[in-house]
């Protein structure tokens, strides 16, 4: 926006745009006025192959008709469909609805630009300037005092309007009533019918930014070699770039105003009195209607966005199910293989073992330098004897527990089994020192079994104090299980069988 179009930019437009390739095609005469008529006057999003092959043979009819001998357009309406919905041409979209095995056709952006263009082209004997500096005004006026955080200065702008609608209540009260001349008239009328016209056009290029995004969004799913959360992290993080983007924004606000049911009655109301100026002079009969084209084209590309999202469903869906149909094949093969192996005996039984598949390199700049290891001052110069009728026996009460012991009784509890609760363990080792055996179960450590916690369940330890006391305590799931390498029961005397 107000960047300048350099020399290698309209070069490569010159060669890649759409819109510039209509305007030099040798049928361009016929094409435009023909999209005009169909897709924009009629506002026509979405035609059926018969309806528009049927529109355009008559088209050509009439025009080889009035062209004379000559036979201006020779071929067939539908070789002239074909050629303008190809990929090097890009003027219509050709496609097949859900549901449907016709093809139907819509025109692209580029049409409405190439149209846009050659109407610029015309002579007007009417040129408004007034209305379009007042709307610059107002636009400013929108901008500046819409950004203003001062409450001051936001005060004194709403005073301003104010004083300007008390003068103007003044001025009609006492029968000075200022009415626009026919040509201030006019020129606001020729702004709003351009506008309104411009912002039916955007419709399209809205509607094929989205096709394009989803487009990008199939292409990186094709091609992606991460994993499945990075990727739906990028696809959800792409739609809400674009929902949350300058365009979707001001979409999505334009289609939220004009669904407002007091907004539409105001709108229809006000055209319906526009349209019957006479200082207009012929009107345009297409503002009529403009406001429903408008929810028409909206809606339009409101469905293609929910049409979208729903084939991107499916589409990763499709990608799951053949990613796990691959794993299913390749667990398939290694059973096979498995089985095979199990068959021929002679060849299951060789086997090798190598230390690692690369060389471990350890370089010298890698290892650490030596640092001393500083030996702490000890000052026992404030030590002081202690007090007499000291409680010496305390430091003889303390509880020790011994966690050899209790892995040689987890050991033999999974002699005979390859895990163990520790409920079932308490309660057939009932606990000799209370909670602090308790919890030195929970602190094991042992080669021939691992500690399995389980957050998700529940389970009940009770076991009695030495004074008696029953006591309880609710833990998380806690389950000895055997270590794979030390898989064989282990025998009461400590060895394994």
């Amino acid at each position: 926006m107000g960047k300048i179009v350099d020399y290698d930019e309209i070069s490569s437009l010159r060669k890649h745009s759409p819109a510039w390739r209509l305007l030099r095609a040798d049928n361009a005469p016929l094409m435009l006025s023909f999209f005009e008529k169909v897709f924009v006057e009629e506002n026509i999003r979405s035609i059926s192959g018969p309806d528009l092959v049927s529109r355009l043979d008559d088209e050509l009819y009439a025009l080889n008709e009035w062209l004379g001998e000559g036979k201006t357009f020779p071929k067939p309406a539908k070789s002239y469909l074909d050629d303008w919905a190809a990929p090097d041409a890009g003027w219509l979209r050709k496609y097949y609805p859900e549901g449907s095995d016709e093809p139907h056709f819509d025109a692209t952006p580029a049409v409405e630009k190439a149209l846009s263009w050659v109407k610029s082209l015309r002579a007007r004997s009417f040129v408004g300037t007034e209305s379009r500096l007042n709307t610059i005004f107002s636009l400013l006026r929108q901008m500046v005092f819409g950004a203003e955080t001062d409450p001051s200065a936001r005060l004194a702008e709403l005073h301003r309007r104010r004083t300007e609608i008390d003068a103007e209540i003044a001025r009609v009260e006492a029968g000075d009533i200022a009415v626009l001349d026919a040509s201030a008239q006019r020129d606001r009328y020729q702004q709003f019918s351009a506008t309104a016209r411009e912002l039916l056009s955007d419709f399209r290029e809205v509607e094929a930014n989205f096709r394009h995004l989803d487009r990008e969004l199939r292409e990186r799913i094709a091609a992606w070699n991460g994993s499945k959360g990075e990727l739906l992290d990028d696809i959800l993080g792409s739609r809400e770039t674009i929902a949350d983007s300058d365009q979707g924004k001001s979409f999505r606000a334009f289609y939220d105003f004009l669904l407002s049911h007091v907004r539409q009655e105001e709108l229809t109301d006000l055209i319906e009195r526009v349209q019957q100026l006479e200082v207009i002079g012929e009107s345009d009969s297409r503002m009529r209607h403009i406001h429903y084209d408008w929810l028409d084209a909206g809606e339009r590309t409101q469905a293609t966005v929910r049409q979208l999202s729903e084939q991107l469903r499916r589409f990763l869906d499709d990608q799951v199910w053949f990613e796990n149909r691959r794993v299913i094949d390749i667990l398939r093969s290694i059973e096979a293989s498995a089985l095979k192996l199990r068959e021929d005996r002679g060849v299951a039984s060789l086997g090798t073992q190598i230390d690692g598949t690369s060389p471990t390199i350890s370089l010298p700049m890698e290892r650490p330098l030596y640092s001393p290891i500083a030996k702490a001052p000890i000052d026992s110069t404030s030590v002081k004897p202690g007090e007499e009728g000291f409680d010496a026996p305390a430091l003889f009460e303390q509880v020790y527990v011994d966690p050899a012991r209790l892995s040689l009784g987890v050991r033999r509890a999974l002699a005979n089994c390859s895990q163990v609760g520790l409920a079932q363990l308490v309660s057939e080792q009932p606990l000799e020192q209370g909670l602090a055996e308790l919890v030195t179960y929970l602190s094991l450590s042992d080669a021939t079994f691992r500690v399995v916690f389980d957050d998700a369940a529940r389970q009940q330890v009770s076991w009695r104090d030495p004074d008696g006391r029953l006591r309880s305590a609710n833990l998380p799931g806690v389950t000895f299980a055997r270590t794979s390498e030390n898989s064989k029961p282990f025998q009461p005397n400590g060895g394994l069988r």
